[in-house]
């Protein structure tokens, strides 16, 4: 039995710091912002770092750190990279067994690109990735498992959410999901299936996207979500923190105080992960999860790279402080 199996992305990531990368601001830029190098030039790189990264694989490494029997199910190119990927998974404890291997696509590739003020632009080669084949999962192993852990499935790997969804329903697995724009931009096909997950984790500018209503209010939001999903739902907010909601009592919780920033990728499957993996650990304890989130998010953005922060079974999810939780009785 597989205490967790996480669904989605596997990458190999490198990453480059460069002081010379320089910030401007501009209407031409969907944020408002960006990373420009002057052309014909060479610019002088920092600092670089390899590493694995994708939502699924940064997921799993959370669930086998903290002393799980976690699997990933992911698809990498039959190349280099993806034995090596391979390899660096199994280091940390993770079961490679779901991996699958693409003899036509290359291992999907992120160039992601820092700059002084810590923010990042990311080059993604998407590949094999989006390439999940049905007939390669392992269908019988997973029937054995406690959770499922659905991150974002794009490509030709879509038809899979509501498969997967519905075979966890068929025998007894719990869900948690951080669903893309994929799923989210398709509600009546993600409706049907909101009744069988437990955990349900969207960022506020998602969550407003998915159920039609104003960012701003997120009480419209809640009361919507609530409606629809049958266990928790878990709306992250940036440095605004996080709010739990079981349709019955609403958690409201800001962030852990930063010692320093070297990245912020990987911290929202930090928190993701980290959330589920202390909330099977504590048996629901909600309060325990958000804590243990947190912790493992700030943990992740110390370093370059989305797994090298990830914490251990026995680190103190307090290094960081206690989060302040407020806690609402929803009439």
């Amino acid at each position: 039995m597989t205490d967790f199996i996480s669904i989605g992305s596997v990458t190999r990531d490198v990453f480059m710091k460069s002081r010379d990368v320089k910030t401007i601001r501009s209407a031409a830029f969907k944020t408002g912002e960006g990373m420009c190098i002057p052309f014909g030039s060479k610019v002088r790189v920092d600092e670089i770092v390899y590493t694995v990264g994708g939502s699924a694989a940064n997921a799993a490494v959370t669930f086998a750190r903290q002393g799980y029997s976690s699997g990933c199910i992911g698809r990498l190119g039959d190349d280099i990279r993806g034995q090596e990927t391979k390899k660096v998974l199994a280091r940390d404890g993770v079961d490679p067994v779901f991996l699958q291997f693409d003899k036509k696509e290359y291992t999907a590739y992120s160039t992601v690109i820092l700059g002084a003020n810590h923010e990042r632009s990311i080059l993604s080669y998407r590949g094999a990735g989006e390439r999940i084949a049905e007939k390669d999962i392992p269908w019988a192993k997973l029937a054995r498992a406690k959770w499922f852990y659905i991150t974002h499935l794009a490509g030709k790997s879509a038809p899979l959410y509501p498969k997967l969804v519905r075979f966890a329903a068929r025998h007894g697995i719990k869900v948690a999901t951080n669903p893309g724009a994929t799923q989210l931009s398709n509600p009546k096909t993600m409706l049907p299936l909101l009744k069988h997950i437990d955990v349900f984790i969207v960022n506020r500018e998602e969550a407003s996207y998915f159920v039609n209503i104003p960012y701003k209010n997120t009480d419209a939001i809640f009361r919507k979500l609530d409606l629809w999903v049958k266990g928790l739902v878990v709306m992250t907010d940036g440095p605004a923190g996080v709010t739990v909601s079981d349709g019955k009592t609403r958690w409201r919780a800001g962030v852990l105080k930063e010692r320093r920033v070297a990245s912020r990728t990987g911290a929202g499957d930090a928190f993701g992960s980290g959330f589920v993996a202390h909330l099977h650990g504590s048996k629901g304890n909600v309060e325990r999860a958000m804590q243990a989130g947190s912790a493992n998010a700030t943990s992740v953005i110390q370093y370059i790279g989305a797994q090298p922060g990830i914490l251990k079974k026995g680190q103190s999810v307090y290094a960081w402080g206690k989060l302040k939780i407020s806690k609402q009785h929803i009439k």
